[in-house]
């Protein structure tokens, strides 16, 4: 029998996670992109540790379900909107990011507001969009770092990443719009 304290170490992992965004932010902002590269792999260890964790010890929670997702969309639109504040992403981009997120999420609650309790999946396209965000993330600081890459690698990774954000969030607007109306018919 697993001790209940271990089974509290995932949504541990995934609140420190959460956290991490405040110092990750404040490095951002400071231009201290070689501790922001550290906070950063700290973070991404911890969210595969987290989900690992959670599965092998047979300790998923709905609320590790909600705070996973959430965690990571602190952690990176609070980093996207950074960096547009200190010059090293146009405004525009971040706008697109982080709005992505906020639609998402905004789009949840009212789901959860209109028709009650759901499950928390992310679709594939909602994992390439955070996936090619994290990757972008890690070459825009890592060339702050030590510019090893080419302009040409950032470019095309900022209109993949562009790209991708749309169109998980317009995917999530289908899937979700979908189960609303399928709601709607069943208790209309």
């Amino acid at each position: 029998m697993v001790n209940a304290l271990v089974l509290q170490i995932p949504n541990t992992l995934t609140s420190l996670r959460l956290l991490l965004s405040i110092p990750l932010c404040l490095l951002i902002l400071d231009e201290n992109y070689s501790l922001v590269l550290w906070i950063a792999l700290a973070a991404s260890i911890s969210d595969g540790l987290d989900g690992w964790l959670a599965r092998r010890l047979n300790a998923t929670s709905r609320f590790g379900a909600i705070l996973d997702p959430l965690s990571d969309k602190a952690m990176l639109s609070g980093a996207y909107a950074c960096f547009a504040i200190v010059g090293l992403l146009p405004w525009w981009v971040a706008i697109v990011v982080v709005g992505r997120d906020l639609f998402i999420v905004c789009g949840a609650l009212l789901y959860h507001a209109l028709f009650g309790r759901y499950e928390m999946e992310p679709s594939s396209w909602g994992k390439g969009s955070t996936f090619v965000q994290i990757l972008f993330a890690l070459v825009l600081v890592g060339q702050q770092v030590e510019p090893v890459f080419p302009g040409q690698l950032l470019d095309g990774l900022e209109y993949l990443l562009i790209f991708v954000a749309l169109a998980s969030g317009a995917h999530y607007t289908w899937i979700w719009g979908s189960k609303a109306l399928s709601q709607g018919r069943r208790t209309g």
